[in-house]
């Protein structure tokens, strides 16, 4: 029945208006159905497509829980750091660090679920969501310059998107340690899907604006391999080409993770930003369901 009235919207608004609202009311029909239908397998799920020219929601699911939901975004933050520090001359993204996969900061076990390999560069780390790596990276902000890194995002405040919605919680980094779990997205930070897929969202305005940087080259190449065949290729299964990050964290009660999946499509030339938060799961299964909404969805080519 919900499907049946979106339809009969979108034909009403066929016969009455221009042809070019017709169409932007038809892509935003069929992105509803795609997130709608994708969502019946996870029920909980917090979605939101952002429309990357005008910052507004063309479709989402419990679009409420989404501007009030606070949870730590886990690795999702690897590339918004990365290319902050990229632009300010920072880090040197042909460094490469060796990971041993086992990683240990201030009593937290961080070890990395990437296959065994030589020494990775910046772009091979954000395919493979390398967490030594991002740690030896956090090693080189200043704790008190960690907030200014992610607040030119736009990350750690509100939307405007909905009435109501929660503010980012933030806690100063006071020592190196601190500064790591923050930037790996692990204690220190919590945001909302909508904080976050606006915060992507500038990181796709920043693509198109600044292509032929190093930092839009490392970022964007790291995260489409990502999308494509690295931690989060399960999003790149839908048929539709995408640059995004998976992020998971220790859920606030009984040990439990949180999954997220975040990123841009199409990749290399991206018309929406979109979140997946799943409250109980990893960013696999996140960036599974976007897949799902990306197969179902118009980007989707016949």
């Amino acid at each position: 029945m919900r499907q049946l009235i979106w339809l009969i919207s979108a034909l009403i608004i066929v016969a009455r208006g221009p042809l070019w609202a017709a169409q932007a009311t038809g892509q935003a029909v069929a992105w509803r159905w795609a997130v709608a239908d994708a969502a019946k397998s996870a029920p909980n799920a917090e979605i939101a497509v952002v429309n990357l020219m005008s910052g507004r929601v063309v479709a989402a699911r419990r679009l409420a829980e989404a501007a009030r939901t606070l949870a730590a975004p886990g690795s999702t933050l690897k590339p918004i750091a990365l290319y902050g520090l990229l632009e300010q001359g920072g880090w040197n993204p042909a460094q490469r660090i060796a990971c041993s996969r086992q990683l240990h900061v201030a009593g937290r076990e961080l070890n990395c679920s990437h296959p065994e390999m030589p020494a990775l560069d910046a772009h091979e780390a954000l395919t493979w969501s390398c967490n030594t790596y991002f740690a030896a990276v956090a090693g080189s902000v200043p704790p008190a310059k960690l907030r200014g890194l992610l607040e030119r995002s736009e990350l750690l405040g509100t939307t405007g998107l909905v009435e109501s919605e929660a503010v980012a919680r933030f806690r100063e980094p006071r020592t190196a340690d601190e500064t790591k779990l923050a930037l790996l997205g692990m204690e220190g930070i919590e945001v909302t899907p909508l904080e976050l897929v606006r915060a992507y969202r500038w990181l796709g305005l920043e693509f198109a604006a600044h292509p032929k940087t190093k930092a839009t080259e490392v970022v964007s190449a790291g995260i489409r391999d990502s999308a494509s065949f690295g931690v989060a290729g399960a999003a790149g299964l839908g048929g539709v080409a995408v640059e995004g990050k998976t992020g998971t964290a220790n859920a606030t009660a009984g040990g439990r993770t949180h999954g997220w999946f975040v990123g841009l499509a199409p990749a290399q030339n991206p018309k929406v930003a979109l979140v997946v938060y799943l409250p109980v799961g990893r960013g696999a299964d996140a960036a599974g369901i976007a897949g799902e909404v990306l197969k179902r969805s118009p980007l989707r080519t016949k």
